[in-house]
């Protein structure tokens, strides 16, 4: 009993743990960054140092040639809103059946998009989601292509180039759209936008040497991104670059640590992808050269603070009256989990399904996503779809968990001949032990049978959380009634009668309806139990349920909903289990046990 005491213990404060950090840790730090991020924005029409620099150098890599640079940017004045900066160049509008924007013609970069499926709040009326802003901005972010050259080739595209559209009028999934430059060498470059129906762009060059003598480039690409973005700062969850590149695989880098370090240069690769990635929206380059290419992920403290993704080819020579041709794949948009897996299948992009962070547990976390995504088709509601997972859950457990019971039911009935050995013994801890033990293989039971339901929950439910948190197929998926969005907490407290009372509760308040029912469940599969003999083990046992009520308030609903779920599932298998045993159940005594002694306080 001893061991199930500990157990439980360690159990509640795991997760009291995890929700204290959250509580009073990530969420103050999330509404800062929010009130930043809202002071930021007020702030747009601020111009900014005319230092500032909107490009970084990227280093050419060590083969026994003179090193090359990409030109860095001049200075860039802040707009004073997103229009004004979208009106600083021209540009050739993007249209698909899920994303909008513009190609800019200086620099012939993605810095404008759009996502029209996704909104800033649940508000039907909220703003799109803008994942790429110019550079001008103070969120400025961007995606660009261009080149290294060396003396032979002269003026190549880089940041401040000029294009001028050869073909196409509007970029949409069936209509692709070609720039062209014309450099004073005689190098024509031919610049080539299609897109899919979701977030895939293809950018294919075609370079042609008509100057009269071979020339040598170096493609790069790069990812731009300005100021330090708003993040979760919770660990369950990676937001900064990302890249699977080399041997060294999948790289997942923090933006405080590439502030610290400056640099981080991983070896040279022939295949992978490297990019930026938030909770929801990810922005990815996928190199196509035959030659290596060298990824860096870069901290620019000077100016402007920015942070960026990049990837530097090696040199490809063109010989004079011939073409090259250069590709680059880009994705830009919701990390959808069927749209992530199918660019990896159908382009054969390396583990790109790490673009979303399934976690340590990702041999559970994606299967039980799939599984959770397959009930919402059949049931037309994701809240719905967890309730479904729960009781296939509890089927495929449910041998497991039978036998757990079994044990438990006999534990209640050796329980009057536990409690004469404690009253024998109580005074040689060792002796009782002993006699404990020698009554449990008598009676051919595991004392620790009745923890295994436990712990069987404990990686289902953080599996659940990951689900929960991490998947955009989740945000803003409405329940029923009050709970619109199953990836935020319920939104209601009895500190104001569920919105009643006209005023706001603080966040470690907010004990919304689906905690309580969850803690009433809870309760109520406790009761289920005679009441612990041990005094510290009966403490646990009556505060548990309270505990965890204040301590899941702040999760996902969709969680909550879940454990309260899969406790009155278990409270029905317990009943019927122990029935079937001959074992009393405890609930209604221990129920009006608790009522009498309420009544009989005042006397004392």
């Amino acid at each position: 009993m001893d061991n199930t005491r500990n157990l439980i213990i360690t159990v509640i404060l795991s997760v009291l743990i995890l929700t204290v950090w959250q509580v009073f840790y990530v969420n103050p730090r999330i509404e800062a960054e929010r009130e930043a991020a809202r002071i930021a924005a007020e702030q747009a029409g601020e111009t900014a140092n005319p230092s500032d620099v909107e490009g970084a150098d990227i280093p050419a890599p060590g083969n026994g040639q003179a090193d090359a640079t990409v030109p860095g940017a001049g200075g860039a004045a802040v707009a004073a809103s997103r229009d004004t900066a979208l009106e600083q160049a021209a540009r050739v509008k993007i249209d698909t059946p899920r994303v909008s924007g513009s190609i800019n013609l200086v620099g012939g970069r993605l810095d404008d998009l759009l996502l029209k499926d996704y909104r800033v709040t649940v508000d039907k009326d909220s703003p799109n989601i803008e994942l790429l802003n110019p550079a001008p901005l103070p969120d400025g972010y961007f995606v660009e292509i261009g080149y290294v050259g060396d003396a032979a080739a002269g003026s190549v595209p880089t940041h401040d180039t000029q294009w001028t559209v050869a073909e196409g009028s509007m970029l949409t999934p069936d209509t692709p759209v070609t720039l062209s430059y014309t450099n004073e060498k005689g190098l024509t470059f031919k610049r080539t936008f299609s897109v899919d129906e979701d977030y895939l762009f293809t950018v294919t060059d075609t370079i042609a040497n008509a100057s009269g003598e071979a020339v040598a480039l170096r493609g790069y690409g790069r990812i731009t991104r300005f100021g330090l973005p708003a993040t979760q700062g919770f660990y369950i969850l990676h937001e900064g670059l990302i890249g699977v590149t080399g041997e060294e695989g999948l790289q997942e880098i923090d933006y405080s640590d590439l502030q610290e370090k400056g640099a981080i240069t991983p070896g040279k690769s022939t295949d992978g992808w490297l990019g930026i990635t938030d909770k929801y929206w990810a922005v990815a380059m996928v190199p196509r050269a035959e030659t290596e290419f060298q990824p860096r992920f870069a901290y620019f403290g000077d100016g402007r603070e920015r942070f960026q993704a990049d990837f530097l080819n090696d040199a490809t020579t063109i010989a004079p009256g011939s073409e090259a041709t250069v590709e680059t794949l880009i994705f830009a948009g919701a990390k959808e989990v069927s749209v992530v897996d199918k660019y990896e299948e159908e382009h054969g992009i390396r583990q790109f399904d790490l673009l979303i962070d399934w976690g340590w547990f990702y041999f559970i976390t994606k299967p039980m996503f799939y599984l959770m995504d397959w009930l919402y088709r059949l049931l037309g509601n994701f809240g719905l779809a967890i309730l479904a997972t729960t009781v296939i859950v509890k089927l495929l457990f449910f041998p497991l968990a039978n036998k757990s019971y079994k044990s438990m039911a006999n534990m209640k009935k050796v329980q009057p001949a536990l409690l004469e050995i404690r009253e024998k013994y109580v005074d040689d801890k060792m002796k009782q032990q002993q006699a404990m033990m020698e009554l449990y293989k008598k009676e051919k039971i595991n004392p620790l049978a009745g923890c295994w339901p436990v712990l069987i929950q404990i990686p289902v439910f953080f599996a659940l959380y990951k689900v929960l948190y991490v998947t955009i197929e989740m945000r803003h998926a409405p329940f029923f009634g009050w709970i619109q969005d199953l990836s935020a907490p319920d939104p209601t407290s009895i500190f104001n009668l569920f919105g009643l009372l006209p005023y706001d509760v603080p966040a470690f308040l907010m004990i919304g309806v689906w905690p309580l029912i969850m803690g009433l469940t809870m309760f109520l599969q406790m009761r289920m139990n005679p009441t612990p003999p041990d005094p510290t083990q009966a403490m646990i046992f009556n505060w548990m349920p309270v505990i965890f009520t204040f301590m899941l308030a702040n999760f996902p609903a969709g969680l909550v909903i879940y454990w309260a779920w899969n406790n009155l599932l278990s409270i029905i298998q317990q009943g019927v289990i122990m029935k079937r045993q001959g074992a009393k159940i405890e609930l209604w005594d221990n129920l009006a046990s608790l009522f009498k002694r309420k009544k009989a306080d005042p006397a004392e």
